[in-house]
């Protein structure tokens, strides 16, 4: 029986290990973590709605700038550096929203902390992907991608026994010490000595691929990044917002991790054998249920259901884009890709600020879970419209 070296930077395991410490780091602590905290947050009055919404909005923002960013990244040696300012940034920006006591320093650390999460998901996916010693490494980023799930997770589970006896203060220092001690061996193990190659690739833009298939596909995105946002901010706060539900508001956010561990392997198993449109209309549809199940209904285990649609799907339906994405972009991956991110980027930004304001008027939720559903409906439309009049003219 061989012994794992776990300081071995070239063993799978170890790869994929520091490649989810890095998602653990950048999406569970700086980005995530956000979720978790927003209803003590909102308790003692530190935010108010319209500007929690305002704070969400501008960490997808900064996570947007840095995904664009680093779809241009194309040297390894610069990927790790990028990769390790990420890990940096989250951490500074994790201790600054414990710290914070004015609004422009929080608006500057979740900006700060998009960048930096984008760092630490985009590119370290792909120096993961690089790194990893396998002929088919498909199966293997599917374990990666799980991996958001698993950082989700993780870092809701220690807020929230912070939060049993300490303030919300307390529990983003505690995120961040969390973050800072783990994430050396992210740094170690994802570095590289590959040499730079000589030979520099380009490829020129090429209309054609924005078919009216890819248009379509970019537009359902954008209502998929719409459809993630709104729940991935607000989920424990709508549900603390339910009469006889309030202290399952932080279970419900632990589903979601939950079920989003196994999503990004099922659905593109999934995917590969009925085809990505088909299980992307599918699991937008499953979304929409979950979006809609808090304004129909107070029942605890339909609540708790809600969080488990929305994480079973969320992390599964970016797998299932960018890897049809992947497929149709044929020698333009950068531009496609790029396109892709953007409209989802779009959709996460401008959710928040709809919802905040939405339920600021209202009172309640309904509102912006009803506009919601709406936009994420709007994208399974089109798709299915995609295959009715056989737009993409594929098997995709």
């Amino acid at each position: 029986m061989s012994h794992l070296n776990l300081l071995d930077k070239n063993n799978n395991f170890n790869i994929l290990l520091a490649g989810i410490i890095g998602l653990f780091i950048g999406v569970g602590v700086a980005r995530f973590a956000y979720t978790s905290l927003l209803p003590s947050m909102l308790a003692d009055q530190t935010l108010s709605l319209t500007f929690s919404g305002v704070l969400a909005s501008t960490n997808y923002i900064g996570y947007l700038l840095g995904a664009l960013f680093a779809v241009f990244i194309k040297d390894i040696h610069a990927k790790v550096k990028y990769f390790r300012l990420g890990l940096v940034l989250c951490i500074v920006t994790t201790i600054m929203m414990g710290i914070a006591t004015h609004d422009l320093w929080l608006i500057v650390s979740r900006v700060m902390a998009g960048f930096g999460a984008a760092m630490t998901l985009v590119v370290g996916a792909a120096i993961v992907m690089v790194k990893l010693n396998f002929k088919d490494k498909t199966k293997a980023m599917g374990i990666y991608f799980s991996g958001i799930a698993i950082a989700l997770a993780m870092a809701d589970i220690i807020a929230r026994l912070v939060l049993i006896s300490n303030s919300w203060q307390i529990s983003w220092l505690v995120l961040s010490l969390s973050a800072a001690l783990v994430s050396p061996y992210a740094w170690y193990i994802l570095s590289t000595q590959q040499q730079p190659q000589s030979k520099n690739t380009t490829h020129t833009f090429d209309k054609k691929i924005f078919s009216n298939f890819v248009i379509i596909l970019i537009v359902a995105y954008f209502t998929a990044g719409v459809g993630m946002v709104v729940q991935g901010t607000f989920l424990p706060t709508i549900i603390q917002s339910l009469p006889g539900l309030e202290s399952f508001a932080g279970f419900t956010w632990l589903l979601v991790g939950l079920a989003g561990i196994p999503s990004s392997i099922i659905w593109m198993r999934l995917a590969h054998r009925y085809g990505s449109v088909n299980i992307i209309i599918i699991a937008m549809s499953i979304q929409i249920i979950g979006i809609l199940i808090p304004t129909i209904s107070h029942n605890l285990y339909l609540n708790l259901l809600s969080g488990i649609l929305y994480g079973g799907t969320f992390v599964g339906l970016v797998a299932l884009f960018m890897h049809l994405g992947g497929k149709l972009a044929g020698n333009n991956p950068v531009i496609l890709m790029g396109a892709l991110t953007t409209a989802y980027g779009i959709g996460q930004v401008s959710a928040p600020l709809y919802a905040a304001i939405l339920t600021s008027q209202s009172g309640n939720y309904n509102h912006a879970l009803y506009v919601t559903a709406a936009i994420v409906f709007s994208g399974v439309f089109m798709l299915l419209a995609s295959k009715i009049f056989n737009i993409s003219h594929q098997p995709y």
